[in-house]
């Protein structure tokens, strides 16, 4: 059996290349932010520390987390069939490992999409060692979130809280769980090294808002918990960013790892468990990532509601609604707080003159256009 690497890379060429592909990630409700930035500090928050004291405020100890949360965190194998590559066709059997996030007493477990994308079938070890099949009830590779779900006893699930992945700071500490390279109930510790992050989904769109930090994340640990220092949910480990890899090719941990926030999975969770269909505004569109003084176009998605708005690659867009748009982070999280098929109306200079455009947000497509 092949062994699937279960932490995607990154590095986006959109993002790398100095554009943004705004082809909107909005689900309506959730807010992100998505192009790559260090969030300053609030003065007036001081980050909880682990067993020690800042201010007011105390945090667990590393142990204490562990303690804590550890009967939360499942050990995930999948199977899953691929084609065999050979002259005459056929499939062969795969499997990857991850982790997951007990979510509620029902049976709820929360993961990576790529954990569990394509699963023929799907396993759950808890760590008292109980091992029980699952299924998978929803997934969303926009924001790489699945849901899966277990039939066992409420007594064996132990949910573990959601923190607001909103107030993370730079320097906050975070402790890692999961099963890098096989190896379950894993804990490793760090700090947030950054916030408000983009990286790439598995569709090629982008996930916003993501967490980085450099608690050591390796294969395996997707899906699982990065924990704040009061041992709740800040984000589930996703990404890695690195140039190391192992013998047999997978990428391993250089420090610099990345979570999708916990705000984002929380919210897609909860539509996939309500069995809401999970829909992102789309404008079709690419910004420049490094604009200023409004969100310049550099390229119009064909037959996007950009299109069809009349919009063209030049355009600074400087106001949605009346509301200042500054950069291209600020239009992004604007038109984020919308949902498919409402319309807005665009402020766009072009040229020496400004008018106004309408513009109606469609729907995302299943996966990112080429441009």
């Amino acid at each position: 059996m092949k062994f699937l690497s279960r932490v995607l890379p990154i590095l986006s060429a959109a993002v790398l290349g100095g554009v943004i592909a705004a082809l909107v990630v909005g689900a309506g409700k959730t807010t992100h932010s998505t192009t790559t930035v260090v969030q300053p500090a609030s003065a007036s928050r001081i980050p909880t520390s682990f067993s020690g004291t800042l201010g007011t405020s105390r945090g667990l100890s590393v142990n204490q987390v562990y303690r804590q949360d550890g009967p939360g965190v499942v050990d995930i194998t999948v199977t899953a069939q691929s084609n065999s590559g050979f002259p005459f066709g056929g499939t062969q059997q795969t499997q990857g490992e991850g982790a997951g996030v007990v979510y509620d007493t029902k049976g709820d477990i929360l993961t990576d999409e790529h954990v569990v994308d394509g699963a023929s079938s799907v396993t759950v070890t808890f760590e008292n060692g109980t091992k029980v099949g699952a299924k998978v009830v929803g997934t969303d590779s926009s924001t790489d979130v699945a849901v899966i779900h277990v039939n066992v006893p409420a007594s064996q699930l132990h949910p573990i809280a959601f923190a607001n992945s909103g107030a993370a700071q730079v320097g906050d500490p975070v402790v890692a769980i999961g099963s890098p390279f096989s190896l379950p109930e894993t804990v490793t510790q760090g700090i947030v090294s950054a916030v408000g992050r983009s990286i790439t989904a598995p569709n090629n769109f982008t996930i916003t808002g993501a967490i980085q930090t450099d608690a050591a994340i390796n294969p395996g640990n997707s899906g699982g918990p990065l924990l704040d220092a009061n041992g709740q949910v800040l984000g589930l480990s996703d990404q890695i960013e690195t140039n190391n890899t192992t013998a047999g090719g997978q990428g391993s941990s250089s420090g610099v790892g990345f979570a999708i926030p916990s705000n984002t999975v929380a919210h897609i969770a909860g539509e996939i468990i309500a069995g809401q269909p999970i829909r992102h505004a789309y404008v079709g569109v690419f910004l420049n990532a490094s604009s200023t003084g409004g969100a310049q176009i550099s390229s119009v998605q064909s037959g996007s509601p950009a299109s069809s708005a009349g919009l063209e690659p030049g355009d600074v867009v400087t106001a949605i609604n009346g509301k200042a748009i500054s950069s291209t982070q600020q239009f992004i999280e604007t038109v984020d707080t919308y949902a498919p098929g409402q319309t807005i109306t665009l402020t766009v200079k072009r040229g020496g003159s400004t008018s106004q455009m309408s513009l109606r947000l469609g729907t995302r497509p299943q996966t990112q256009p080429s441009g």
